[in-house]
This record gives structure tokens, sequence and C-alpha cells, in this order.
């Protein structure tokens, strides 16, 4: 049988951060309950000059080759942050990164869900079609305004991978098990830049959801907690995947449970220092696991716990390959976190109000972005992107 799976994958948020120290003392709060308490350390701002689509373009163009371009059948574009409510953001992926234009192009929309289904879907494509490939992206802003609760759990970001046949990463396996309801935890309604999230209940539905796709999972895969070598979960803050986490750590002996807690460490060491990145965010810890995990070995099975708001949740797992690190771009993150700019609170708060909205025209200074595709402006009610 034809192994199918994730072949790449690559990473982009912008070029400047914020500390969650000076956050907290600028909002009068004891730093710890940060660090400590939500589990950040550092945060990234996004400027005007980047969207949902040009961190989407440059997470993806790092990793694709000509080949890869042509080879492409469908962009599946996952975002809560999308910029038009009809066209797919994925129609401009696929002229800003040269993709086959014989390719579908698809936006999709459950929260911090959606980046999961489109990998789903993409499998199960590829899996009928195992010489054609499919990109999915999950780019997404986290929004939650100056000063309120969520404003620690803000930060942005893009997630690329392209799924095929025999793929350098991982299988994705079908094993999966999902769980959707009806719930007000978290939202954002259509005249609303910024979400609206009851952020205690919010944490308390991510924990019974977890708990309740893990119970069937092993009811109908058979599987327990002894056959996984890693969990990855979806990461809105890195502190909520530690509580999930520990919800399950007693069904492993005393050896494992050391071992998941030290996978789990290496899981979130980006996502402490980015924030949150919605539909990515899972697939960011993921990135994070693979490059920082010590142990981790071809044939390991991690498992993955998603999460939307609203509400859907999935467990399912990946199998590693024998190259899996062959597939992430070298040093990428590693680079993109040294170079960046630190902002102090009162520039990132003019940052943070100085996003691209309304229907005037507008020309944005791109000099000090010197990521390859930006967003120069607006004209006619277009916005305008540019490849530097």
């Amino acid at each position: 049988m034809t192994v199918i799976g994730i072949d790449k994958m690559s990473f982009f948020s912008p070029h400047q951060y914020i500390d969650m120290v000076e956050l907290a003392n600028a909002r009068g709060e004891e730093p710890n309950k940060y660090l400590i308490g939500i589990g950040q350390t550092e945060q990234a701002v996004i400027p005007a000059t980047q969207d949902v689509v040009t961190m989407a373009a440059n997470a993806a163009d790092e990793m694709l080759t000509a080949s890869d371009r042509k080879e492409i059948t469908m962009i599946l574009f996952a975002t809560e942050s999308g910029i038009d409510n009809s066209k797919s953001g994925a129609v401009y992926l696929q002229r800003l990164l040269g993709i086959n234009p014989y390719a579908r192009t698809i936006e999709l929309k459950q929260a911090c869900y959606a980046g999961t289904f489109a990998l789903m879907q993409a499998r199960d494509y590829v899996t009928l079609h195992p010489k054609e490939k499919v990109l999915v992206v999950a780019s997404d802003i986290a929004r939650y305004g100056l000063q309120t609760s969520g404003e620690v759990t803000q930060g942005g970001g893009a997630v690329a991978m392209l799924v095929s046949a025999n793929p350098m990463i991982a299988e994705i396996n079908q094993d999966n098990q999902f769980l959707s309801r009806d719930i007000m935890d978290f939202w954002r309604p259509i005249y609303a830049d910024t979400a609206r999230v009851d952020g205690k209940y919010s944490s308390n539905v991510y924990q019974d959801f977890f708990k309740a796709v893990w119970q069937r999972y092993k009811e109908k895969s058979g599987r327990d907690i002894s056959d996984f070598k890693a969990l990855a979960f979806h990461l809105p803050f890195t502190k909520m995947g530690l509580k999930a986490l520990r919800d399950v750590l007693p069904e492993a002996n005393d050896e494992q449970q050391a071992a998941l807690l030290d996978e789990f460490e290496a899981s979130r060491v980006y996502n402490k220092r980015i924030g949150n990145l919605y539909t990515g965010s899972l697939y960011l810890s993921l990135y994070s696991l693979l490059e920082n995990s010590q142990s981790l070995e071809a044939g390991d099975r991690i498992g993955m716990f998603s999460y939307g708001s609203g509400a859907e949740g999935e467990f399912y797992s990946l199998t590693l390959q024998p190259h899996f690190n062959s597939g992430l771009v070298t040093g990428q993150i590693e680079s993109l976190l040294a170079n960046r700019q630190y902002v102090s609170i009162p520039d990132y708060e003019k940052i943070f109000n100085n996003q691209l909205r309304g229907p005037e025209d507008r020309v944005i200074d791109i000099k000090d972005d010197g990521a390859k595709f930006t967003l120069h402006g607006q004209k006619n009610e277009q916005r305008q992107y540019v490849c530097n």
C-alpha cells in the first residue's frame, strides 16, 4: 500500500516581537502569570505589511521546488483571519507562488480546527490520486484587542505542508476520531476584527474534548498511551496543552510519563516564542517537536490533538518516516527567531492599530519588511501584494 502523508513543512512569522515580561509589566500583571501560568515568553507582532496571504506565501515559498509547483493540483487554505468573505486566500497563493493554474483553490474555516480538516482532505485526495500533490497552508493572526484578557495569547504566522505519496516526514494514519458541539466559548462576529472569548470556559471545553476523543480513539483503535512516542497539541497558549497532557499521564508508567513530558517540552519551544497561530498552532508544535526532540526515530507514532472553538476536536496519529527531518527547511525557524526585531509595548500598540481595514485606498511603506512577499496597500478595495 502506498504511504500518504506530509512530505515537507515550512513556517513563517513576521520580523517583530514583544517580550511577555514587558507586556505583563505594562498591564500591571505579575510576569510569572504570563511566563508560567500561560506558558509564553515572547509574541509575534504582525505589521501592516503582512496578512494571512503574505504569511502563507512566505511559508510555502521556502519549501516548494519548481517541480512541486507544477505537480500541485489543489491548494487548501485554512484560516479564521480571512481577508475576503467570497474570494479564497488560496487563489492569491496560486498566483504569488507560480503554482499550476489547473489546481483547485479552496479556503476552509472552523476556528483553529480547519488546518486539520484541510490536511485530512489532502490525504484522502492523494490516496485517490497518488501522482498528485496538495499544498495545505494554515495561516492566521490571533487578535483579541489591547488590554484584554486574551491579549497575552495573541500571535500569528503560517505553517505550510506539502502532502504527497511516499512522504519524507510522516504518514497520516487513517485512525481519526472527532467530536463537534455547538458551544460559544470563542467566536468572532462578521463585523468584528477581534475575537470574543470566554477564556476559562474555553480552556475547560478544550480539556473535555481532548479526553472525549482520546477515549474514543482508544476504544476504536485498540491502542493506548504506550503506543505513542509523543503527543502534540493545539497550543493557543502552551500551558493549555500541558494541562491536557497531565489528564492522561496517569495511564502511562513512570518512565513513559517522564518521556512524554520531555517530548511535550520539545513541542512547545517555538510556540512559546511565537504565540497563537489558530489553525497553524498544532502544526507549529509538530514542527517544534521534530526539530527539538532528542529521541525521535523513524517508525515512532505521534499523537495529534486538534481543537477549534465553537467547537470541534480531533485526535489522530502520524508515523514518522525514515528521513523525517529532511522534509524541514534547514535552520529556518532558528534563523527567523534570531533575526527578529524587538518592539517596545508602545510601538506594538501603534502597530496593532495600524492594520489595513476599511474600503479606503492606502499605500503601506514596506521598506522595513524584508520578507519576500508583502502587502503594499489597497487600491479600489483590492489588496496590493508585492514580491520583493
